[in-house]
């Protein structure tokens, strides 16, 4: 009898123990196991990524359009502390074009992004992109949970609720809301069994008539693309509930040699009147 009571009242400490956890410390750690599961650090110290694969457009849910895309993406140096809103990545995204199609060349038909400031360059120049693509970039970009995982983690007001469990396309999930100093949220859905995040969304509104906007990006197809760290090679992008972007990727390499040329507008080229 001594014994099941002890085991019980161990059992009952571990139950009160358990309970104990807020759902803001259950959110912050399923959060850590999916950086955790994504790498640690080795997806921590990433300094950049190379992606190709293909990507399809859609329109009220059927393909409209299909290209072959390098994305190239370079992270920043955090700012100690992070600083909230801090657009922390640059990105050349070379749509249409194979990496050896791209690489040393002066001139592609290509999309530069850096600090904030992007161009469309082709054979007759560069065209700054409009505010509003520039702000889209943005928004998408901080709400992108593996960019938040990557540079935002640490910054001051964030926080991560715990929405509890549940099941998404057959696999069991957590939820956790991730919101900042400025109440902006993304939510986001992680494996319970590999930690790895699945789905997220977020919501922001429309520049022209100010309605609200559902943004859901869903991840699939993890692979090791080096040193353990975890990338996903399958994303779809949905809209207010309509299909309107994915991507099949073929390979994805980490920390390669890129120069800031890749990231810059070459000299001496044409600069064009900025989209409206």
């Amino acid at each position: 009898m001594r014994t099941l009571w002890v085991v019980l009242l161990v059992a009952g400490v571990a139950g009160v123990g358990a309970r104990a956890e807020t759902s803001q410390q259950k959110g912050k750690r399923v959060v850590d196991e999916a950086v955790a599961a994504l790498g640690g650090q080795a997806f921590l110290n990433m300094q950049n990524r190379v992606e190709t694969g293909r990507i399809y457009s859609s329109y009220n849910d059927k393909v409209n359009g299909m290209a072959t895309e390098a994305l190239y993406t370079n992270y920043l140096p955090r700012p100690d502390p992070p600083m909230p809103g801090f657009l922390g990545v640059r990105v050349r995204d070379a749509r249409g074009r194979k990496p050896e199609d791209v690489i040393g060349k002066k001139q592609d038909d290509v999309i530069l992004y850096g600090d904030g400031t992007g161009y469309e360059v082709t054979f007759r120049g560069a065209r700054p992109l409009s505010d509003a693509v520039i702000q889209q970039f943005k928004t998408a970009t901080l709400h992108n949970i593996f960019y938040i995982l990557r540079q935002r983690l640490g910054e001051p007001g964030m926080v991560f609720d715990s929405r509890g469990a549940d099941f998404f396309e057959n696999r069991p999930v957590e939820i956790v809301e991730i919101a900042d100093a400025s109440n902006d949220t993304v939510t986001v859905f992680f494996d319970r069994l590999t930690k790895l995040p699945l789905r997220q969304l977020y919501y922001r509104k429309d520049p022209i008539d100010n309605s609200k906007i559902e943004d859901v990006a869903i991840f699939s197809k993890y692979r090791d693309v080096g040193g353990g760290v975890m990338w996903p090679f399958a994303i779809r992008r949905e809209r207010n509930g309509e299909k309107v972007f994915e991507m099949y990727t073929e390979s994805v390499e980490i920390n390669r040699d890129l120069k800031d040329s890749m990231f810059t507008l070459p000299q001496g080229l044409t600069l064009l009147k900025k989209d409206k």
